[in-house]
């Protein structure tokens, strides 16, 4: 196989790390948050329709929270990034000369000579040069620019759909069967992660251990609480 087709054939995985991310924490939040909440409550001995306020509660607020807190964060560094556009985009037009010297000297640190690291430059920035500074010397692509919309909307839809399996499962078991919640929401934490590490291209069996070892982690925190300040005693 010639090299140019192993460059056309590779599959690489970078552009889907915005999405995913948020994705993945989403749903990840989702299941855990909404999961260890019931089981906390259930494990207290309220009734159903309390078990049901809570769950429905916990699902709304926490994909509320999901998105504000993931628009916030991601628009917080896209702040930055135009700040950092902003200030390359003087220096350009007071110090051109002085621009291309410091873009062709990040070439030369990657192993261009001198000549041939200022011929780059300077055609590069005749090209798009806030853009070539953009890349190279700020370190920003395409790729990776943060879209906080894009990615408030993937954190709400992602924690909804994780959480709602939970919900639903406590709407459909008594109390008395308190461990098929437990489990179900493990296996659904140990896909979710699983398949997480699928899209990413790493790992199916850490990626999916690592989320369900800390979802159980949370649901017995919650349960001996719940059983602790219990109000009708041990279920």
């Amino acid at each position: 196989m010639s090299t140019l087709q192993q460059h056309i054939e590779e599959k690489h995985f970078s552009h889907r790390m915005n999405g995913l991310r948020a994705a993945v924490l989403g749903a990840n939040d989702g299941i855990i948050s909404v999961v260890s909440l019931l089981i906390g409550v259930m494990a207290s001995g309220a009734d159903k329709q309390t078990l049901m306020l809570v769950g429905l509660g916990a699902l709304i607020a926490g994909a509320i929270s999901m998105a504000a807190g993931e628009y916030v964060s991601v628009k917080s560094q896209a702040d930055t990034e135009q700040a950092d556009l902003a200030v390359e985009k003087a220096a350009l037009e007071e110090n051109w000369e002085e621009e291309v010297h410091e873009l062709a000297g990040v070439y030369e640190a990657r192993g261009v000579c001198k000549e041939t690291a200022l011929a780059v430059a300077r055609e590069l920035m005749a090209h798009d040069a806030l853009r070539a500074h953009a890349i190279d010397e700020l370190g920003l692509t395409d790729t990776h620019a943060p879209r906080p919309l894009q990615a408030a909307a993937f954190s709400a839809a992602a924690f909804m759909s994780g959480g709602i399996v939970p919900v639903l499962l406590a709407w459909g078991l008594p109390n008395e069967l308190l461990w098929v919640l437990a489990l179900s929401s493990l296996v659904l934490l140990f896909a979710l992660g699983a398949l997480a590490a699928w899209a990413g291209g790493a790992r199916l069996m850490p990626g999916g251990m690592r989320v369900m070892v800390w979802g159980a982690i949370a649901m017995l925190a919650t349960y001996l609480i719940g059983r602790a300040f219990g109000v009708n005693g041990a279920i």
